[in-house]
């Protein structure tokens, strides 16, 4: 055994970043204020900040297993049963840009929801570096994150959400998250995986990869790529993509040229504006098209 942690392939994507100048970047200080991360590197200057009017938002305490998970939260006001959408976080923890994405759902009309489901190893937002953070999210079992996500649409439904039209984004290890919870999940309606891996590192705590789990399949995917991201191969994404075609389950797939991991993530120096707004729009369209979102 290597002392290394695991690299999976959504961190290899992130750590291998072309250089940048650092004008246009907030400083560290400016950047824990704002409550970004800074596992992630440097935090640029022009995020992207959604406003809270029409909405209501805040934190939730979300009932598990083995206690309460935090979360957060947004939905519009003036909305009974609004659909939800659970929204699958980076490896970083709950932290703005996810928050900010929340909100932007519940812009769209939706009752969105982020669980904080790596809350029993602590507040991941506050680890600097991405060897320390690696062990932790890395020790997350898959039986247990979709336990947490099955509390969370609970919690999401005694709160008036419309839970019989349920859908789930996520991001670079959330994207993974959005292709495990699809095959779990029978009450799920649609995904959304930006740049989840298909692939995964031998993990005795992750069973199945989301390519194994392509024949289990429950709800419709569409999945998001960079076809410049330096940890998923676009031939892992056509492997997938042949995977569920094979089993008979509806997916589609679009590869974004020259774009690297983490190209929706508008607080990183991955961000492309061009390939960013083009996936929102085509999530949109997919959750619209599996009537989540109306």
């Amino acid at each position: 055994m290597s002392a290394e942690p695991m690299q999976t392939s959504d961190v290899i994507g992130l750590t291998k970043v072309a250089p940048f100048s650092r004008r246009g970047f907030m400083t560290a200080t400016a950047a824990v204020t704002a409550g970004y991360t800074l596992a992630a590197g440097p935090v640029r200057a022009d995020v992207i900040k959604t406003d809270t009017d029409g909405l209501t938002a805040g934190e939730a305490k979300i009932k598990v297993a083995d206690g309460e998970m935090p979360g957060y939260f947004a939905r519009p006001n003036g909305v009974s049963n609004p659909p939800v959408v659970l929204v699958a976080m980076e490896i970083f923890g709950l932290h703005e840009y996810v928050r900010d994405v929340t909100r932007r759902l519940a812009k769209l009309g939706a009752f969105a929801v982020a669980p904080d489901y790596y809350f029993r190893k602590g507040d991941l937002t506050k680890i600097t570096d991405i060897p320390q953070l690696l062990p932790l999210v890395n020790s997350k079992p898959d039986a247990e994150l979709l336990s947490d996500l099955d509390s969370t649409v609970a919690w999401a439904k005694s709160q008036g959400g419309d839970t019989g039209r349920l859908g789930i984004i996520g991001f670079c290890r959330g994207g993974r998250t959005v292709w495990e919870y699809s095959a779990h999940s029978g009450a799920l309606k649609a995904g959304v995986a930006f740049y989840g891996p298909p692939v995964d590192p031998p993990n005795p705590l992750w069973p199945k990869s989301p390519t194994q789990l392509a024949p289990e399949m429950k709800a419709p995917v569409l999945g998001l790529y960079g076809e410049a991201d330096t940890g998923i191969p676009v031939g892992q994404v056509e492997a997938l993509k042949a995977a569920l075609a094979e089993a008979k389950k509806p997916a589609e797939f679009k590869i974004y040229p020259g774009a690297p991991h983490g190209f929706h993530a508008d607080y990183r120096a991955s961000y492309r504006k061009e390939a960013a707004d083009d996936a929102w729009s085509q999530m949109q369209g997919w959750l619209k098209k599996y009537k989540v979102l109306g």
